[in-house]
Formats: C-alpha cells, structure tokens, sequence
C-alpha cells in the first residue's frame, strides 16, 4: 500500500476527525485531543505531529516524535503511534517510524527511544524490525 507520511504544520477539521477516529484506538483511558491541544503539538519547537495517509489521502495513522535538549544531550523520544485498525498490518506504522527517526537523525540525536506496552505485539515486533532494541531499564509514573 502506498503511505505519504508528512508533518501536520496546521489544524483543521480534517486532522480533527482524524484523532477522533484514531485516539480510541491508541488509549481507552484518555480522551481525543482538542483543537486548542493539537495546536500546541503543532506550534511546539519540541514536537513533530507525523500523519500517514492512504492512497485515496485520508490520515490512517500518526506519531509524535519529540525532540528536546537535555544536560546529557540530544533527546528524542517516539511517543502516541496510532495506526487505524482497518490498515494495519499494511506498512503504515513502518513508514511513519521511518520518517521519525529520519528526522530525529537530522536534529542531531544519536538514539531515540520508546515504549510499548506488552500486550501491543505486532507493534513491539515491528519495532525489533527496525532495529530498536529492548533496554533493562524500569519506566516510573507518578501520578499527579
């Protein structure tokens, strides 16, 4: 399948829809992102919004690369890959890692990370695929 992935440098209703549509499918815990919430991604010197589109150019996934100086370097972090469920399996989620860690390089990182939860193993192998590897590390969450 032909997949265009490019970088939402605007919101409209169209990109709206999409994460409607698509954050269901990534997180039953949270809510779709406003219009106010996609802005921000957007404008944010630290956050590149990817869409890929189908053929026929509707949004069918998206991720969010993040890139942020930090004392030790160059930080760049994959985070919210969403693929529509109805193109799974169709190279989506590759092109869109691919377009991220293309432009993660050009910023200047030397690694990018990212996690995925265990139950999401088509994801977790795609990832093994491209050639990120498993760390020994223990992720915390504090809750505020």
């Amino acid at each position: 399948m032909a997949v265009e992935v490019t970088e939402a440098t605007e919101v409209n209703t169209e990109l709206e829809e999409a994460f409607r549509r698509l954050t269901p499918q990534l997180s039953s815990s949270n809510p779709p992102p406003s219009a106010e919430a996609l802005g921000e991604i957007v404008a944010s010197d630290a956050t590149r919004l990817l869409v890929a589109r189908s053929g026929n150019g509707d949004i069918v996934g998206s991720l969010t690369l993040v890139v942020v100086r930090i004392p030790t370097g160059l930080r760049a972090i994959i985070e919210d890959v969403v693929v529509d469920e109805s193109h799974r399996g169709l190279g989506v989620g590759r092109a869109l890692n691919e377009v991220a860690l293309e432009m993660a390089q050009r910023a200047g990182a030397v690694t990018v990370d990212l996690t995925s939860r265990p139950s999401r193993e088509a994801a977790n192998r795609l990832y093994l695929r491209l050639g990120f590897e498993v760390r020994d590390t223990n992720v915390y969450r504090y809750t505020l």
